[in-house]
């Protein structure tokens, strides 16, 4: 490999570190309801925080190198594993992160569409989230119990940089999101963490589906 995608790779994994062990972990513990004696540890919260977004930023800066997207993907995918802490900590994902999740996402997808001259794709980000929105608000309706608002707000931003790719990457995102949550039930399952009438935090899964479809595109 070049040494310039080397350089960018590494980059953007020193870069996830950084942010994961204080503005993210910051932004992360300010919105858990929890007693501090009854939160994560901030050191394991900061090792969470910085290892995961670190190897995010390494992976998704390997496939997309300078891609004008790169930014949003990156802006996803650090929120992501905040809202993911939040969610495994206490089932739920805040409207505090949410809501400047999707604001700073659809910020950065403009730039991203004038560079590539393709304004095309804000449509369909627009009509990704908005479909995302829908679906994850119906299965809410059909089954409170499986599916939280925090989810389907959160398939706001998830869905508006899916929708940026086309409907081949949303479809695979919103696949790989209940295929990943699958798997992490069963296993929770057998290894007696849950009961058949527990519920598992559906957040990191969305957000692992969307990072698999992101980096299967193309």
């Amino acid at each position: 490999m070049p040494l310039a995608p080397v350089a960018l790779v590494v980059g953007a994994a020193l870069l996830g570190a950084v942010l994961g062990w204080w503005p993210l972990t910051v932004w992360t513990d300010r919105n858990i309801r929890r007693d501090r004696t009854e939160r994560m540890p901030l050191r394991a919260l900061r090792a969470w925080s910085a290892g995961t977004t670190a190897l995010l930023f390494g992976l998704l800066a390997w496939r997309y190198d300078l891609d004008p997207v790169l930014p949003a993907l990156l802006a996803i995918a650090a929120a992501g594993v905040a809202l993911s802490i939040v969610d495994l900590t206490e089932k739920r994902l805040p409207n505090a992160m949410v809501f400047p999740t999707l604001l700073v996402v659809a910020v950065l997808l403009v730039p991203a569409s004038a560079l590539t001259g393709d304004w095309l794709a804000l449509a369909w980000a627009a009509a990704g989230s908005a479909g995302m929105f829908l679906f994850y608000f119906v299965l809410a309706l059909i089954s409170p119990k499986a599916m939280g608002m925090g989810d389907v707000k959160f398939a706001l931003p998830l869905g508006l940089v899916l929708g940026w790719f086309g409907l081949s990457v949303w479809l695979v995102g919103l696949l790989a999101a209940f295929f990943v949550g699958a798997i992490v039930a069963l296993t929770a399952l057998a290894m007696r963490r849950v009961t058949l009438r527990g519920s598992i935090p559906f957040g990191p899964s969305m957000l692992a589906g969307g990072i698999i479809a992101v980096f299967l595109h193309g």
